[in-house]
């Protein structure tokens, strides 16, 4: 599924696999901001965030701020390793092994047509139950 960069559609095609990994973690909030690169923040009950972007993955530490078209500030940031995009079920798993003040570089933003966009299509917004 390759689409146009910066159209409504490719900004938002992070979102199912955010909201997957915002289940697997028992989220209390998140929210995506889409560009350059697409990222997501997701809020945890205890004061931690969970960050993501499309070059390096997930991040976690103490939630400073941000908010919905804000980049995420966070205290002591720690890179969980497992590539771009981890199993949703993986990035708990990751984030309990504490992670690395180093930041993976994946891949570039600008990246068009490497796959990852066929990796997010492949994700659903999950069923609340």
């Amino acid at each position: 599924m390759s689409m146009r960069p910066y159209t409504p559609e490719w900004l938002s095609m992070p979102v199912a696999y955010v909201a997957e990994v915002a289940l697997a973690v028992d989220a209390v909030e998140w929210w995506d901001d889409p560009f350059d690169p697409r990222d997501a923040t997701i809020l945890l009950v205890s004061g931690a965030a969970l960050v993501w972007d499309e070059e390096s993955g997930w991040r976690h530490g103490r939630f400073l701020s941000g908010e919905k078209g804000v980049r995420t500030v966070l205290a002591d940031p720690r890179y969980l390793g497992g590539g771009v995009l981890p199993e949703p079920a993986d990035v708990p798993v990751l984030q309990a092994m504490g992670g690395s003040h180093v930041r993976p570089h994946y891949r570039s933003f600008r990246d068009y047509g490497d796959g990852l966009d066929e990796r997010l299509a492949t994700y659903t917004i999950p069923a609340i139950v």
